[in-house]
């Protein structure tokens, strides 16, 4: 074989002196594959070239497989300080009305959301003047809205934390914002016994921001803090 190289001597040198280099290269060694298959000619099947071949494809799809699992535990792992931040933001003020201003605010932007509002039930109207002066970040709803809002057309008992696009979406719940809210998170609230139920709103003007298909065991973290910070208010 070294009397037919066609290769110079420097070249061979190289080679020789490192054929990691070439073991390394992918397309390197495909070329040296299908060299070899053809001066074999076309009656002879190459088991070992085509086991490689198997071999190969399978580590790219483990490289795949890798670098989606890394991708979504580096996502996921935002998302967790995302919301640690939040909450511990959302704990700062010492007054209710700061409280939820801070919620319309800081808060909102760390969790990266264009509009959140605190619905709450009550058999009350909503001309109470504290609610008029917050309106931006609380509405007061009837009975029973938040189980119909949350259910929508489809049947079942509503979830603590539902993820959708919408198209048209609440007037109520997001006031003049509702004319571009394309996607939401709807985090029921529990304030305990005798009390009427809360849902806290985020709404976002990306449709793909909040999708069924995402997880919600954070947003259910945050929703479970919020509960308990709200108990203590309305206490």
């Amino acid at each position: 074989m070294s009397g037919n190289a066609k290769i110079d001597d420097s070249t061979r040198a190289r080679i020789i002196s490192a054929p990691e280099a070439i073991l390394d290269d992918k397309d390197v060694m495909r070329a040296l594959i299908a060299a070899n298959e053809k001066s074999m000619g076309g009656n002879i099947i190459d088991l070992r070239g085509i086991a490689m071949e198997r071999l190969e494809a399978r580590l790219d799809r483990l490289e795949d497989t890798h670098r989606s699992v890394i991708a979504a535990a580096y996502d996921n792992l935002a998302g967790t300080n995302q919301v640690h931040r939040a909450i511990l933001r959302m704990l700062d003020p010492v007054e209710f009305e700061a409280f939820l201003r801070n919620l319309g605010g800081e808060v909102s932007e760390i969790l990266q959301v264009d509009r959140i509002t605190l619905v709450l039930e009550s058999v009350q109207n909503d001309d109470d003047p504290a609610v008029q002066k917050l309106g931006s970040v609380l509405t007061v709803a009837r009975p029973g809205f938040i189980d119909s809002y949350l259910i929508g057309q489809r049947n079942g008992q509503p979830r603590q934390v539902t993820l959708r696009q919408v198209h048209d979406a609440s007037a109520m719940v997001y006031g003049p914002a509702a004319d571009w809210i394309r996607s939401e998170a709807c985090l029921k609230l529990d304030f305990g016994k005798s009390r009427l139920p809360g849902m806290l709103a985020l709404g976002a003007e990306d449709p793909h921001h909040f999708s069924p298909q995402q997880g919600t065991d954070l947003l259910a973290f945050f929703a479970g803090v919020f509960e308990r910070t709200m108990r203590h208010w309305l206490s």
